[in-house]
């Protein structure tokens, strides 16, 4: 076993387990691929499984640990480092095992850090790699997440009706560890969901309910997501309140759905989440995005304020 991974536990005869990742920071527009993930190790009964451990893949200046009190004490301190942690589910409904990693996407030695998933991958005997990702892209907030995806295996892009990436350009950790399983020959394939651009700051519920949704119909099975979804519902009154209060930007949210209604096809996602060039050349005619967050924030303030007796 490599210096970085650590197994909590032998893999013993894990069922053709699916080794699930997301990353915070440039793959993770609004946070949908994160709160995607931690919800799905969530969903199933799981436990600590692994770990990678943080040293030589994390410049902590950028990415700081941070102190808590220890379960159970007010006066002893822990330090919380951002190590990359697996969980592991084994639910009975299902034939095959979930393996879970969400952490923030590493600032040195991609290929070292690529490599000890990779290990992982091949101690658990995983069936595939499925990395989930969020871009920012020209669409409407009052429409339904689009999803696309890409897997470099033909027989696998047709089985969960993915087509090849098209994408030519500057790539994150999940573009990275995507070659690396499809060099090593473990299926990988990738997820993503587009996030109106307009709403980045702003952690995106419904998106993260689009993912959440395609990777249980990837395997085959249902799951109780109503907190997840009256969330996205409570998102989408608190966005339709906020737009509804500003001309300008209703009527750009009107001129992104006609553009939408007008594509037959549902556009495949780049393997990274670059700037849409239409999205560049219309900015002038918007409030900056950050106005609209601070408005949203400050909407959300007023709704959760205590009423006076």
């Amino acid at each position: 076993m490599s210096e970085y991974l650590t197994l909590h536990e032998e893999p013993g005869e894990l069922r053709r387990p699916i080794i699930i990742m997301a990353f915070s920071g440039w793959n993770d527009a609004a946070e949908s691929a994160t709160t995607a993930a931690r919800y799905l190790s969530q969903i199933w009964s799981s436990r600590p499984f692994a770990s990678i451990d943080p040293e030589d893949f994390y410049h902590f200046g950028l990415s700081r640990p941070y102190v808590r009190f220890k379960t159970g004490s007010r006066t002893e301190r822990e330090i919380v480092w951002p190590a990359t942690e697996f969980s592991l589910a084994q639910p009975s409904e299902l034939e095959r095992d979930i393996v879970v990693g969400v952490t923030i996407e590493p600032h040195l030695k991609w290929r070292t850090y690529c490599a000890a998933v990779l290990e992982l991958a091949h101690r658990c005997r995983a069936s595939m790699v499925l990395t989930l990702g969020a871009l920012l892209a020209e669409v409407a907030h009052t429409q339904p997440i689009r999803l696309a995806g890409s897997s470099y295996d033909p027989e696998l892009s047709a089985r969960l009706g993915l087509k090849p990436t098209r994408y030519e350009g500057p790539t994150g950790i999940v573009g990275v560890l995507n070659t690396v399983c499809r060099e090593a020959r473990v299926p990988t394939a990738s997820l993503w969901a587009n996030v109106p651009h307009y709403v980045s700051g702003i952690e995106n519920p419904r998106a993260a309910l689009a993912l959440v949704r395609r990777v249980l119909t990837m395997l085959d099975t249902e799951a109780d997501l109503t907190d997840l979804r009256e969330a996205a519902e409570q998102f989408d009154q608190n966005l339709g309140a906020i737009v509804a209060q500003s001309t300008k930007i209703a009527d750009y949210v009107r001129r992104l759905e006609r553009k939408s209604s007008d594509d037959d096809e549902e556009p495949a996602a780049p393997a990274e989440p670059p700037e849409p060039p239409a999205v560049a050349e219309i900015k002038d005619e918007l409030p900056p995005a950050g106005d609209l967050v601070a408005e949203i924030e400050q909407f959300l303030r007023q709704q959760h304020r205590p009423k006076d007796p």
